[in-house]
């Protein structure tokens, strides 16, 4: 690795024992109104959607947390959050102790883009089809001003694609010459070329056949190993993020209601959301035991029930959990907003 790699400041949250990425009560509304004529014609109040709502979580230098849940239940949201694309609607991001939303709006906000990167979930979509190979890796190079002579972003551009199994040759090529696999180690190697510390991936492997997730998670982890890459991982497959998690969030209608060690949340998941999930997975040595589907339907972002907004749902609910809304508390080394769980119920 370079020397740029390792300025005292990147080492900054390793040295004090302070997790690297802190996200604490991060919150997003999307105003998703009609026009105003319209509300006043049709007499209609307006629509606010509440994407994320009070996410908080830490993340420490070299590991990974994931993130899961149903569609729609704020994932991704969270991860634009992270990387500047979206701006807080309420909370904040502490990025290696600096406030990352604060940083992001001054002139100091292009050298923090440049430690913090993202790769997004649709390989055909997030690479410009006119652009080859050479100058999609090099774009990012060019515009943090990391390097600007030809012969050098050459040579690096090389470097990169041989760090995801690729080939400089691939080069001159474009993207609708190579498979989705190739594709999206391209994507991957455009997010190193700033030699970030911290990556955002967005279901990168969804897009993908099983064979080919496969090679991504494993070159994506081998960069971790190398590189002391910190990496939060979103996903809707279980057994992807068991195979590249250190801890995992479980999300459910733009909150947090389940955070533990992998080992503790697959071996004894607390919530009710949680058992239902892992529940519904196919087990290799259960092959002859009807799968639990997970029950219900998730209710209207608009207009979510009161108090846990998982009650419809779930068989231990009772009044307090349709009208008084969980903590996220800690509890026997988990955090977890149920209260049931709280209640020793289940």
């Amino acid at each position: 690795m370079s020397e740029r790699l390792n300025p005292e400041n990147t080492q900054k949250a390793a040295s004090t024992g302070a997790p690297l990425v802190q996200a604490h009560d991060l919150a997003k509304t999307f105003d998703v109104s009609p026009p105003w004529l319209n509300r006043v014609l049709e007499r209609k109040p307006r629509l606010l959607l509440k994407a994320v709502d009070g996410v908080s979580f830490e993340i420490e230098k070299g590991k990974t947390l994931a993130l899961v849940g149903e569609s729609g239940c704020g994932k991704s949201t969270v991860a634009r959050l992270l990387v500047g694309l979206y701006e807080p609607t309420r909370g904040g991001l502490t990025f290696d102790g600096q406030d990352a939303h604060a940083v992001f709006k001054t002139p100091a906000g292009q050298q923090l883009r440049s430690r913090i990167q993202m790769i997004f979930q649709d390989p055909y979509a997030s690479l410009n089809p006119r652009w080859t190979i050479e100058d999609i890796i090099a774009e990012p190079l060019r515009e943090h001003g990391i390097l600007s002579e030809d012969a050098a972003l050459k040579e690096r551009v090389g470097e990169l694609l041989k760090s995801v199994g690729l080939s400089p040759l691939d080069m001159p090529k474009y993207p609708h010459q190579f498979s989705g696999g190739q594709r999206q180690r391209i994507s991957i190697a455009r997010a190193l070329a700033t030699e970030p510390e911290f990556l955002v991936c967005d279901e990168p492997t969804s897009a993908l056949d099983v064979s080919v997730q496969a090679q991504v998670l494993n070159i994506m982890k081998d960069l971790q190993r190398k590189q002391g890459l910190t990496y939060l991982f979103i996903s809707h497959n279980l057994a992807v993020v068991r195979h590249v998690s250190d801890q995992v969030g479980v999300m459910y209608l733009g909150r947090l209601v389940e955070l533990a060690d992998k080992h503790s949340l697959f071996d004894r998941p607390r919530h009710p959301y949680t058992r239902m999930l892992l529940d519904a997975i196919p087990k290799m040595h259960d092959t002859g035991r009807a799968r639990t589907p997970v029950s219900g339907e998730v209710p209207n972002p608009l207009d979510p029930p009161g108090g846990c907004t998982f009650h419809p749902r779930c068989p231990h609910a009772n009044a307090r959990c349709q009208s008084e809304r969980p903590e996220f508390l800690h509890l026997a080394g988990v955090r977890v907003a149920c209260h049931a769980v709280e209640e020793g119920r289940i």
